[in-house]
């Protein structure tokens, strides 16, 4: 972990910006600013960035994925919450697309360490809430 931490710090000191595994960038021109807050900040940007901002593409890669291979189901994404998909599906549908959506999910993109989906069913959110926190 230290060793991709000096990394980064290295990387964005020297080129003013940090990337995702997939190319997308976030420049932070505050890194070599002579005020020591602001620095530290952009450190901190620097190093979360690349990892939750892969989080967030391979998020949006597999709302795409499951749009295109599920277009002809009835159902329907509501809400992303940072990495948690909600969809409204049709009750006798369900059991057909949760693995489905799962599989998508999983194999979006192939890393070193496999990608995991939690997937969960109830009646609205409230519910599916009650059922992570147990």
């Amino acid at each position: 972990m230290a060793r991709y931490v000096e990394g980064i710090k290295t990387k964005v000191a020297k080129t003013g910006y940090v990337e995702t595994l997939f190319g997308r960038k976030r420049f932070l021109p505050e890194i070599n600013s002579s005020a020591w807050n602001l620095r530290q900040e952009a450190e901190r940007a620097a190093i979360n960035f690349p990892i939750q901002g892969t989080a967030a593409d391979l998020v949006k890669m597999a709302m795409a994925e499951i749009n295109l291979k599920l277009k002809t189901f009835n159902l329907k994404l509501l809400l992303q919450v940072h990495d948690e998909l909600l969809f409204e599906v049709v009750e006798n549908e369900i059991n057909n697309l949760a693995p489905r959506i799962k599989e998508i999910m999983e194999s979006v993109y192939a890393l070193a360490a496999p990608l995991k989906v939690k997937t969960e069913i109830g009646y609205n959110w409230g519910e599916l809430k009650k059922l992570q926190d147990n």
